[in-house]
């Protein structure tokens, strides 16, 4: 009876270490580390994969595009048909909130007046037809180094299904 306790407390702690090693999977470093499909920046919430892509070079606040693709956690397109989406732009002390419309297969898309520099944070909030809301936070919003490689599902991080 013992060695039985003592296998089933192994396994339970084994299968507590390997999904506390798959939620940090998908953390901001990594996605930071991986060039998106988009060349956006890529963050996760929830059962979502959000890339931001802003008017790259766009050095002077003026009316530009905000596009946010949603996938799920295998990179796979999420339908936003009824999706709604708020982003909060934030550039020192000027805020500026833009309401995304759905957009083709995956997307949320909007425009507003910004200036795509390193400085720029951003909040997503983000809430598919009939389920809760859900945030992602781009902050700062980095730029992906030119060696990175595109991010995959076979990359080799864990993925949540």
């Amino acid at each position: 009876m013992k060695m039985k306790s003592s296998l089933l407390s192994l396994f339970t702690g084994l299968s507590l270490l390997l999904s506390a090693g798959s939620s940090f999977a998908h953390d901001d470093k990594y996605f930071d580390s991986v060039k998106s499909p988009h060349g956006g920046q890529t963050r996760m919430a929830g059962p979502y994969h959000f890339e931001l892509v802003l008017k790259a070079g766009s050095t002077n606040a003026s009316a530009n595009p905000v596009t946010v693709y949603v996938t799920d956690h295998a990179a796979k397109a999420i339908s936003t048909k009824g999706a709604t989406a708020n982003l909060l732009i934030v550039q020192g002390k000027q805020k500026i909130s833009v309401e995304l419309q759905p957009q083709g297969e995956n997307e949320m898309v909007g425009q507003a007046n910004y200036a795509a520099t390193a400085d720029l944070k951003a909040a997503l909030t983000f809430t598919m037809a009939g389920k809760g809301a859900e945030q992602a936070r781009f902050t700062p919003f980095a730029v992906v180094k030119k060696n990175a490689k595109p991010g995959k599902a076979e990359d080799g991080h864990a993925h949540h299904h």
